[in-house]
């Protein structure tokens, strides 16, 4: 979602995504035009009719359970975005039975919360980074 036009995100995806992702975009982009969803996030520089790189994870009760806002000159890692929700969509599956460390990846050892992990979640992150 931007504050741009859905034309000029239909030509950015013709023109510049589908040349860097096959097919292009695989989501509907959404125009903020006025920036009032951008206002609500806090996202939108009303001095300068722009808004900040804003990403949101919003599980689907409606709760933001990530964020990240970049201002424009800082690209953004799709490929991060996509390990977070992956990663959330873990720990909610498994109703927080499980938790994800630093860098955590489909496949990978997950964490057990609990009392005889506090002091000791470096080793578990060791083990499971070893041999990323």
């Amino acid at each position: 979602m931007s504050i741009d036009s859905m034309f000029v995100h239909k030509m950015w995806d013709d023109h510049e995504l589908a040349k860097m992702v096959d097919g292009g975009v695989p989501f509907p982009m959404l125009s903020d035009a006025g920036g009032k969803v951008g206002k609500l996030f806090g996202v939108y520089n009303e001095a300068a009719g722009v808004e900040n790189r804003g990403r949101f994870i919003i599980d689907p009760d409606g709760v933001v359970q990530g964020y990240e806002v970049l201002t424009p000159p800082v690209g953004r890692n799709v490929l991060e975005s996509i390990r977070q929700v992956q990663a959330f969509q873990l720990v909610r599956k498994t109703k927080g039975a499980e938790a994800t460390p630093s860098g955590w990846r489909p496949g990978k050892l997950t964490l057990k919360p609990g009392p005889d992990l506090v002091g000791n979640v470096w080793k578990e992150w060791k083990t499971s980074m070893a041999f990323d």
